[in-house]
């Protein structure tokens, strides 16, 4: 089955191997953000025992596993997902920042494409906005963004 990515750019999905990654911390969020991920990728056509899940017990633990997984070689690309809001800390901005740098830093040295759908909010109420079912999903955004960078960046 070949599916169409925003760009309309036709890719075969009937073998594709794809991980998610998806933190543990704020699951009432990051599990509804994997269902988004999830559902982009079945409509693409990627079959469900194709689609790997790995838990991590927060966002700060994301990229080890990436950089496992990647290493590998069983999976053509990576989806994180997490959900790191804001507290009354700078805790936030140490985690998401170090979750995201790391991430990049996986995706630079390994060579395989991950998508980042690790959201950041002030509150609970921003993140259940980004969790919403639908094309708006942040979970849902980031798997149509990594079948993007799979058919482009090989």
């Amino acid at each position: 089955m070949k599916i169409n990515t925003f760009n309309k750019i036709e890719i075969d999905s009937k073998n594709l191997r794809v991980a998610i990654v998806q933190a543990g911390f704020n699951r009432a969020i990051t599990d509804k953000l994997s269902a988004g991920a999830r559902q982009a990728l079945k409509q693409a056509g990627v079959k469900i025992e194709n689609i790997g899940l790995f838990i991590t017990p927060g966002a700060f633990e994301i990229p080890l596993v990436c950089r496992q997984l990647a290493q590998t070689g069983k999976y053509r690309g990576i989806i994180t997902i997490g959900a790191v809001i804001k507290g009354e800390t700078a805790h936030f901005e140490y985690i998401s920042q170090a979750a995201i740098n790391g991430v990049m830093s996986v995706m630079l040295k390994e060579k395989v494409p991950i998508a980042l759908g690790i959201i950041t909010a002030y509150n609970l109420t921003q993140a259940k906005a980004r969790c919403r079912a639908g094309k708006t999903n942040k979970g849902y955004e980031a798997a149509m963004a990594l079948l993007e960078m799979m058919v482009n960046y090989k």
